[in-house]
Parts: structure tokens; C-alpha cells; sequence
């Protein structure tokens, strides 16, 4: 059964940094690729995708509210996807889920979240002014 367990978040203060991590256990970045994203959600607002990439591809996708400012990467050897953040702002503060798809589906396009059928619990990041 794969899952997917988000770990990283915290309170920081605005202009601070974190490193979220989303550990894939049943998948194998080497022999399959995935499409996987970030996903927030800030109370009483809707869920929003952050970051997105396919993990065969070095290609890279990130929402306006976040380019510059968030990375996307993978670890092979550890099934591991993480959210690098920097120069957060108190509207950054959301529950963040790491989210994903079965192996080979198309990853060019932003999803809303029921385009991904495989989540984790979340971690939760809050920024301080």
C-alpha cells in the first residue's frame, strides 16, 4: 500500500524558512515516474496547488503566490519529495499536503486536488509577522 507522510512544518517568522518532506513508501522514483505536487490549504479557504513536477523530469511548476520564493525537489534514493520554502509570509500559514498520481500520467497541466487520488495527512507551516 503506498503512502505518502508530509514531515518539515512549523512556526517560523516572515522571512524565515522551512523544508517540507513527503516520504513515498511503495514507490520507486527510480523504476516509475509520478506525477506529485504541493498542495495548502489555509483555513476557510479552498485547497490550492503550490508546487508541482513529474519525477522523471526535471521539469518544475509553481504558483504565481510562490515562484521565486518556493523549490520542488526529489530524492531517488530516498522516495522523498520536498518543499523547500524561503522568505515565507504570514499567508503562507495552511496545512500543506504532499499529494500524488499512479505512475506515467500526464503532469504538464495544474490539477485541482481531486486529480490526485493519493494524499498524505499533511504538515502544518505558520508564519508570523
Amino acid at each position: 500500500q503506498a503512502q505518502l507522510l508530509e514531515s518539515g512544518g512549523g512556526s517560523v517568522q516572515a522571512g524565515g524558512s522551512l523544508r517540507l518532506s513527503c516520504a513515498a513508501s511503495g514507490y520507486t522514483f527510480t523504476y516509475d515516474s509520478y506525477c506529485m505536487g504541493w498542495f495548502r490549504q489555509a483555513p476557510g479557504k479552498e485547497r490550492e496547488e503550490v508546487a508541482r513536477k513529474y519525477t522523471g523530469s526535471l521539469s518544475t511548476y509553481y504558483a504565481d503566490s510562490v515562484k521565486g520564493r518556493f523549490t520542488i525537489s526529489q530524492d531517488n534514493a530516498k522516495n522523498t519529495l520536498y518543499l523547500q520554502m524561503n522568505s515565507l509570509k504570514p499567508e503562507d500559514t495552511a496545512m500543506y499536503y504532499c499529494a500524488a498520481d499512479d505512475p506515467y500520467t500526464d503532469c504538464t497541466s495544474s490539477r485541482p486536488p481531486a486529480g490526485f487520488p493519493y494524499w498524505g495527512q499533511g504538515t502544518q507551516v505558520t508564519v508570523s509577522s
